[in-house]
């Protein structure tokens, strides 16, 4: 992952087009980017989020991506009973269990 200005982008490499391209994971709309060289690369996706953050101040508009802190993750209905036993046992609630685990993960 790439981060600039508290933004994040995904890269991949196109093998067959010799082409590095990425898109930002955390703004509000799609924004992409691409490049041959690793330099080049960096340079764009800076001179993307730079643009987009330009193009949303000149709009009075918000450029992240909201969250409603709900997310739906399906999950085998055997680790579904462990993690409501698991949360149980340390007295928590399933969704305070589960939110304390991510948060460990995410560091």
């Amino acid at each position: 992952m790439m981060e600039y200005k508290g933004y994040f982008a995904r890269v991949e490499f196109d093998d067959e087009l010799e082409i590095f391209h990425g898109d930002v994971v955390n703004l509000r709309d799609v924004i992409t980017f691409q490049s041959t060289t690793v330099k080049g690369l960096k340079k764009a996706f800076k001179d993307s989020i730079d643009d987009y953050l330009a193009f949303c101040k000149e709009r009075g508009e918000d450029p992240d991506k909201t969250y409603s802190g709900r997310f739906v993750v399906r999950i085998e209905p055997e680790l579904h009973k462990s993690i409501a036993v698991k949360a149980s046992q340390t007295g928590e609630s399933l969704n305070q269990w589960v939110q304390d685990q991510l948060k460990r993960a995410v560091g």
